[in-house]
């Protein structure tokens, strides 16, 4: 759960169009007629649109290398090429990303299986004659270049307006309509096109721009310290982000994009309202950073000065955490399929314990960052445990472990603090993967670094504020939850991290002190799957023995929730992400607890209780 760093991260804009947004700009209108132009394929060849006259339709799909959803969409673009290749239909990858070269085409082609034509769109002038601004968008065209369908290729991704005017990205379990495949079998038959216009959602075109060489805001200078400081932990190769921000070239040619996601405070991703704690992890851009972004794409994203670069941050090539004194994996690796949803699997591992273990830093590391979106792992206690109850700390949770998701530096606990873990335990990998576009494997590990117990002063333990007994009734558009957690002892608070699935709305965190005092440590008015996010406190807080902790979460069982499975069935607590759970996770100790003696002289905190 405990992240240690107060840099924000930009973390990615993941393979399930989370951060997708709503077209602006108008394409051109059904029956517009296109101009003939001529335009090469990563190959070499000339393609003209007058040569494909005698196709029946001719499909214009706007692709890039780096946008995540026109990598879901370049496969099915092949499947829907190959179904209608003897119908008379033309297929035609289009590229007018300014940052998409013939190498990296060459390359997209080959990992999504692509034969159809990429065509490069040099200077964006296709693209500006149709007016395409998002990707992926088709055009479909007669055989007389009439356009007779404009928008998406089906309705299975894209991004919900929420009543407060915040987007959400969503993902249907299949999509509703096959819009391209639709228009296509209604011009093959004859018929008019039913839908002429859809919507399409996704990444903005890099276009060319005419940067400004008298602005006082250039990359060189003021832009690349943002993204150091809060983008490139991601955004970098390897990482699970989409695209790097490490280069001019990489940062220029996302330069619109970044600005819609900054103004719109999607990116860096945090959803903790700011009138209620302060957070060491607060991942929020300042009002100054976000001008500047503002400015420098105003102003054509201008490079400036080579030589007011800052250095290149530097990242561990091996752990983060310190050395590790164990490490554990996945029992095998497990076959991502380059699309769908992945439920989460988990996989079960002993590692060995045959004595009691007091763990100070663990580190999980996804085995192929690219498919891995986080991993939560839980210890299981050996048989006949059901929790761990210390001495003075009674109810303390074992089965959280640590997690890893975008952005996340790994847990390195406190100095003299450390969690206990019985003997025999073993522990489970909690595995949430997004396709990608193409099919690999992953083997996610863990590394995990031992306390010497002499040195343990304090236990921090992993708690919640949670229910299983709640039933969400079908359509309900916002069904409250309640729980409550009390503190038994006078105990520090170090962070909190609330865990819904799709149906999640928001949640808030309330101390409600034995004066009767309340306070509201933690408001998330907008709650996203997507992110997994733990809010550590500045500083710890004192909460004393007696204090109630409130949780309050909303769901949103509703059609109006386009992430929601099936609005028709009622939800229980489960596992799965089309079931649902309520958690208030959260970390404590006690506040004067001294462990040091005891431990010194061997002796365990306290016996574990058997199982009801």
């Amino acid at each position: 759960m405990r992240a240690t760093f107060k840099a924000a991260m930009c973390a990615a804009v993941c393979a399930l169009v989370l951060e997708a947004a709503l077209a602006n700009a108008a394409p051109v209108a059904p029956g517009t007629t296109v101009d003939d132009i001529s335009l090469t394929d990563i190959h070499g060849a000339e393609h003209r649109l007058a040569d494909y006259s005698g196709s029946k339709a001719v499909v214009l799909a706007f692709l890039g290398t780096e946008c995540p959803l026109a990598r879901l969409y370049a496969p099915r673009l092949e499947a829907i090429a190959e179904r209608y290749a003897d119908k008379g239909v033309t297929i035609l990858g289009v590229s007018s990303n300014v940052h998409d070269n013939v190498t990296e085409l060459r390359a997209f082609a080959r990992q999504h299986g692509v034969t159809y034509p990429i065509l490069k769109d040099v200077g964006n002038v296709l693209a500006d004659r149709l007016g395409a601004e998002r990707l992926p968008i088709v055009f479909v065209l007669d055989g007389d270049r009439k356009v007779r369908y404009v928008g998406r290729i089906d309705d299975q991704y894209g991004l919900q307006t929420t009543p407060a005017g915040k987007s959400l990205s969503y993902q249907l379990p299949d999509a509703r309509r096959q819009d391209l495949s639709i228009a296509l079998d209604e011009m093959l038959a004859g018929s008019a096109v039913s839908v002429t216009v859809t919507e399409p959602s996704g990444c903005l075109i890099g276009r060319v721009k005419q940067a400004d060489a008298s602005s006082d805001v250039t990359y060189s200078k003021d832009i690349a310290k943002i993204f150091n400081a809060n983008c490139v932990f991601c955004h970098r190769e390897g990482q699970i982000a989409p695209f790097s921000l490490t280069s001019y070239e990489d940062a220029a040619g996302w330069a619109e994009m970044i600005a819609e996601v900054v103004a719109e405070q999607r990116m860096p991703p945090w959803h903790a309202n700011p009138a209620h704690g302060k957070f060491s992890n607060d991942a929020r851009l300042s009002d100054e950073d976000k001008d500047l972004i503002a400015r420098w794409v105003a102003a054509g994203a201008p490079e400036g000065d080579k030589s007011q670069l800052p250095p290149q941050p530097e990242f561990p090539k091996g752990w983060m955490m310190p050395e590790p004194d164990q490490v554990v994996s996945m029992p095998k690796p497990f076959d991502v399929p380059a699309e769908g949803t992945v439920d989460y699997k988990m996989f079960i591992v002993d590692p060995g314990w045959t004595e009691d273990k007091w763990v100070t830093a663990m580190e999980p590391r996804p085995g192929n960052p690219a498919v891995v979106h986080h991993i939560v792992m839980y210890v299981m206690p050996p048989r006949g445990v059901s929790k761990y109850f210390s001495a003075d700390l009674p109810k303390t949770q074992l089965d959280w472990f640590a997690s890893f998701a975008p952005g996340l530096r790994p847990p390195v606990l406190p100095e003299g603090t450390a969690r206990f873990i019985p003997a025999g335990s073993k522990l489970m990998f909690q595995m949430h993967y997004t396709p990608n576009g193409k099919a690999q494997s992953d083997q996610s590990y863990v590394g995990i670094k031992f306390a010497d117990p002499k040195t343990v002063k304090r236990e921090i333990a992993v708690q919640h504020s949670g229910t299983h007994d709640f039933v969400i009734p079908a359509g309900a558009p916002n069904h409250r939850v309640d729980s409550e957690y009390v503190f038994q002892h006078d105990s520090l608070l170090w962070s909190v991290s609330p865990h819904m699935h799709v149906r999640g709305k928001d949640f808030n965190y309330k101390l409600i002190y034995p004066d009767g005092r309340e306070e509201v440590v933690l408001d998330v008015p907008q709650y996203d799957f997507g992110w997994q996010t733990t809010y550590i406190f500045d500083e710890p807080k004192r909460v004393p023995k007696g204090t109630k902790m409130q949780c309050v979460a909303h769901f949103d069982n509703s059609a109006d929730n386009l992430n929601n499975p099936d609005p028709t069935k009622e939800v229980r607590y489960g596992p799965q992400t089309w079931e649902e759970m309520c958690y208030g996770w959260f970390e404590i100790c006690l506040a004067d607890q001294d462990l040091t003696g005891k431990l010194a002289a061997g002796d365990k905190p306290a016996a574990p209780t058997e199982k009801p």
